[in-house]
């Protein structure tokens, strides 16, 4: 098993109009195959394989403040890699 290397991480309060952009955004962005990253001075390029596997996870957890979700998407790639069953929002 690999060691994994965290290249950037980022977490912000926003708004669902922001996060609704923001993914517009990435979904051109993965569909051309490249990803330049921005924080700060920092910046991440990514070019990214035909065949990814995507995961969605929903999570919920009981708070002293109330029930959280979270949503998390996931896009992995390797080289020759080829995809699994589809997921589609409705």
């Amino acid at each position: 098993m690999g060691i994994e290397k965290i290249l950037m991480k980022s977490k912000e309060k926003t708004n669902r109009a922001k996060i609704a952009q923001f993914l517009k955004t990435l979904a051109e962005k993965i569909e051309g195959g490249e990803i330049s990253i921005k924080k700060g001075e920092e910046e991440l390029r990514l070019l990214i394989s035909q065949d990814v596997t995507l995961e969605i996870k929903v999570e919920e957890e009981e708070k002293t403040t109330g029930v959280k979700k979270t949503l998390e998407i996931e896009i992995d790639w390797y080289e020759g890699e080829t995809q699994n069953q589809k997921v589609e929002i409705v």
